[in-house]
Parts: C-alpha cells; structure tokens; sequence
C-alpha cells in the first residue's frame, strides 16, 4: 500500500477517534445544558428527552434569584482565587528549591507530597474541622482555601518542579552572575520562561478549588457556603429541581470555560516546554 494513504488513512482513524472521545467527554455537559432550558414536566419526562419540547428561561431566573445562590457564587470566587494565590506562593519556592539544589532531602520532600496527594479527603476531613474550629475558621472562606490549599498544592509542586526541569541553569547562573540574588533570578528571569506553566498549575489548581465539595460541606454551613453546596440543596416540592440545578451547574461552568479559553496559549506553551529540553 501506498505509504501516502497509509498516513491519509491513519490520519482519518485519528480524526474519527477525535471526534467519538468528544461526543463521550462533552455529551453529559450537553445534555445538562439542554436540560436547563427545559420545563419542571419536560426535564422528568419519561422517556427523557435530549431536546427540550418547550425553551424557557424560567430556571436560570430562578436559579440566580434564590436566596443564597449570589452570595454562594461569591464565596466560590474568593475561596478558589485566595487557594490558587496560597497554592502558587507556596509550590513555586518549593519547586524551584527542590529542582535546583537537587538534594536528597529534596527528592524526599517531593515524594511526600506525591503521598500525601493520595490520601482520600474524606480521611483528613474530621481532623481538619477541629483544626479550623480551633483557629476559629470554620464557616470562612478563607478556612475553607486553607483546607483547598491542601490538595491542591502537592499537584501544584509537582507541575512547577517538572517545569523548573525544563529550565536549564545556565540562565538562573548567569543572573546570579550579574548580581542577581537566588529569588530575584527565580522571579526575573526563571518565572517569565515558565509563565505557561506557571498558568496550568494556576488553571489545576484553581478547579481543584471550584469543584471541590466534601471540605465545602463539612467546613461552611452559611456565611461561607460555596455553590456546589447549594446545587446540591436545590429541591422542590416534587423532589429535586432539576431545572434549577441544571441551570446554576451551567453557571458555574462558565468561569471556567472562559478561563481556560483565556490562558489556552500559555496553557500550551506551558504543555510542550519539556518536549524541546536539550
């Protein structure tokens, strides 16, 4: 066989494979965001209906003017951008020591926090509520971006450390060369290099924060409460609201959606940095 339409036919398996991980990953949101246009009737109908029989807005009105959902989203903002900002303060000095010193106390430390990144949350929930009552931080969001903080950062290490790697030393040297000390060679010169993965272990660490729900619900209660708490909560009369939460889940998906789209150059930059290390 020609070796042209060997790779012409690879290339189509490739696309069709493509196109059929899509269909499977994107067909759950799909159908939650046509199920948030439908009727209370519509969206319990049996047999369901991927269509809605009836378009309506009804649900995200609702959704967005039930008591507790503004205040809800905002505390999500704020306890995902303090864990975020917690997490990259944190994992960026530790990767960079670890990467660069490389000592043995070091490779110990980052193994570690691989560990520590396996231990279920639900495991750690019942110590981490008497430490925050004990600080007085329960039903705060920044209590609950502490507890975040905590499984977001040991991913967050490991990401910087594996672009650290990428970097090599003669540029953090020949800053120190000219005067430079070891954080301001870090912060002037290493961190613009890796600025697209410095924006993937924000975008990790950020949705690790904004999808989290065990800590959110063992640590909040009112002032604090994040919004996968309160989807959650919705119910009605008849049982779940299935509009509302559809409607307030595709809400909360947006932030995300556009952030990712936002950072999507830096994120791929910040993908393919280790695949041209000399």
């Amino acid at each position: 066989m020609n070796p042209l339409e060997t790779r012409g036919k690879s290339r189509i398996l490739l696309w069709v494979l493509l196109a059929v991980a899509i269909v499977i990953y994107g067909f759950p949101f799909l159908y939650l965001l046509l199920t948030s246009f439908k009727t209370p009737l519509d969206a319990i109908s049996v047999p369901p209906s991927i269509l809605p029989e009836t378009w309506t807005l009804d649900n995200y009105v609702a959704a967005l003017t039930r008591g507790g959902v503004p205040a809800a989203l905002i505390n999500s903002v704020t306890t995902a951008v303090v864990s975020t900002v917690l997490s990259l303060v944190l994992a960026v000095p530790a990767a960079y020591a670890i990467t660069r010193f490389r000592t043995p106390s070091g490779r110990v430390f980052i193994v570690a926090a691989l560990v520590t990144r396996m231990v279920p949350t639900i495991a750690v929930g019942a110590p981490l509520i008497e430490v925050m009552r004990t600080l007085g931080l329960t039903d705060t969001s920044f209590g609950l971006a502490l507890a975040h903080t905590t499984v977001s950062l040991p991913l967050s290490i490991w990401l910087m450390a594996s672009f650290f790697e990428a970097v090599p030393d003669e540029l953090s040297e020949a800053a120190e060369v000219d005067g430079c000390s070891r954080v301001q060679a870090m912060v002037r010169v290493v961190l613009p290099v890796v600025s697209g993965g410095l924006a993937v272990t924000a975008i990790f660490a950020f949705l690790a924060s904004w999808n989290e729900f065990l800590f959110a619900l063992l640590l909040t209660s009112v002032r604090a409460q994040t919004t996968p708490v309160v989807i959650a909560n919705f119910q009605s009369q008849f049982g779940l609201d299935w509009g509302g939460m559809t409607a307030l889940a595709a809400i909360y998906s947006l932030p995300v959606i556009l952030l990712t789209l936002f950072l999507q150059r830096h994120i791929v930059a910040g993908l393919t940095l280790g695949a041209v290390k000399g």
